[in-house]
């Protein structure tokens, strides 16, 4: 029987075949989704910022997609996955209010999924999905059975990516 794992806002968790990993009031913030399709390890970070440079504390890595990435990955080894496996699937990184400024502390949904690419590729994880930006928020369930993201929205509906 599989169970869900619930990750809040600027944390991370792992999980094995059949277990789902789910996290709500992804906004600005960016889902990222790892999967092991062998050992069918899954991870899932909600990622808030871009950088942990860009911080004045950084006490918690599960924020930032440049130290929560490499978080997961580590999590996900420790219970048997292999990194040359990883592919990943993000969702998020909406711009939730308009403004009419070219300020770039406003666009932070999309510097998110510009920083959670870039660590990605730095990573040498392939990006095999992706559903971001918008100007709406997303409910996100990652199957660690299938590899399948099952994105939920308000008024925009839902789908598997």
């Amino acid at each position: 029987m599989a169970k869900i794992i619930k990750i809040g806002m600027a944390d991370l968790n792992v999980a094995k075949c059949p277990d789902i990993l789910q996290t709500a009031g992804l906004g600005s913030c960016v889902g990222v989704c790892l999967w092991d399709s062998i050992t069918k390890i899954g991870g899932l970070a909600h990622i808030m910022l871009p950088y942990s440079t860009q911080a004045r504390s950084v006490g918690n890595e599960a924020k930032f997609a440049d130290t929560a990435i490499p978080l997961l990955v580590k999590q996900m080894e420790n219970l048997g996955a292999l990194r040359q496996r990883l592919v990943a699937k993000i969702a998020g990184g909406a711009q939730m209010f308009s403004f009419y400024s070219g300020n770039d502390i406003m666009r932070i949904g999309e510097r998110n999924a510009e920083a959670v690419k870039e660590t990605l590729a730095k990573l040498k994880i392939k990006l095999l999905a992706e559903d971001v930006g918008g100007n709406y928020g997303r409910t996100i369930e990652f199957y660690t059975e299938t590899g399948k993201l099952y994105i939920r929205t308000i008024n925009v509906g839902e789908k598997i990516i």
